[in-house]
C-alpha cells in the first residue's frame, strides 16, 4: 500500500476510536418513576434484603452496588442522562454488578447484612450517608463477612463522576484493583494505556 494512503488509513482509524459517541449511540433516555428517581430495566427488583442480594450477586460472579439517589437531584440526574446512557458502561456495569437502588427519601423497609429492618432514609442516615449518588459498593467476596453493609462497602463514590472516572472505578473493584490498590494511580495509569493504543480520554 502507497505511504499515502496508509496514512490516511491510519488516520480514518484513529478519528474512529477517539470521535465521541454520536446522539444516535446513546441508550434511550431514562423515565422517572412514581418516586421521582430514574428507572433502568437492569435494576434489581428483589425484597430489599440486602444479604439475599449479595448472595444472588456472588451466584452470578457479581458484585453487589449499592446506588442511593433522591428525587431532583441533578448530579443523579447527570449520571442517568450521560453515563447510564453509554452502552458499553452499562453492559459492563450490567456484566460485573447487580445494582440495587435506594431513596435517600424513601420509606420501604430494607434489611441490612446484620438483620437490622428499617425504612432507606433511617438506613442512609445510619450509614452516614448524605449526600446523592452515592455508589456504595460490597464485594462478592464479603459474602462471608460480617457487619453491616457500611462495613462491608470497600468502596463507596460519593457523588457524580464522568463517564471515564466512573467507567475506571467499575474496573478498579470489578478486578480486585482496590486490594491494596490506589484508585488514583489506577485512574492514571489506565488513561495512559488507551491513549497509548489511540483512544481520547476525557480525564476533566
Amino acid at each position: 500500500m502507497p505511504l499515502a494512503r496508509l496514512c490516511r488509513a491510519v488516520i480514518l482509524c484513529l478519528i474512529m476510536t477517539t470521535a465521541p459517541a454520536r446522539a444516535s449511540d446513546q441508550l434511550p433516555e431514562p423515565e422517572l418513576g412514581d418516586n421521582g428517581l430514574h428507572i433502568q430495566p437492569w435494576f434489581h427488583e428483589g425484597f430489599l434484603e440486602l444479604a439475599d442480594d449479595l448472595a444472588e450477586a456472588a451466584d452470578n460472579g457479581k458484585d453487589l452496588l449499592i446506588l442511593i439517589e433522591q428525587a431532583g437531584c441533578p448530579y443523579c440526574r447527570e449520571l442517568h442522562e450521560v453515563n447510564l446512557r453509554i452502552p458499553r458502561i452499562t453492559d459492563y456495569l450490567n456484566e460485573k454488578f447487580l445494582v440495587v437502588q435506594l431513596d435517600m427519601r424513601g420509606s420501604r423497609e430494607v434489611v441490612d447484612f446484620d438483620g437490622t429492618a428499617m425504612e432507606e432514609r433511617a438506613l442512609v442516615r445510619k450509614w452516614a450517608v448524605n449526600f446523592t449518588p452515592t455508589m456504595m459498593f460490597v464485594p462478592k467476596e464479603a459474602l462471608d463477612g460480617t457487619g453491616t453493609a457500611k462495613e462491608r462497602t470497600v468502596m463507596t463514590m460519593p457523588g457524580y463522576f464522568k463517564p471515564f472516572h466512573f467507567d475506571t472505578m467499575l474496573h478498579f473493584i470489578a478486578s480486585d484493583a482496590y486490594d491494596g490498590g490506589d484508585f488514583q494511580r489506577y485512574l492514571d495509569e489506565r488513561a495512559q494505556t488507551l491513549r497509548a493504543a489511540g483512544e481520547k480520554v476525557d480525564i476533566w
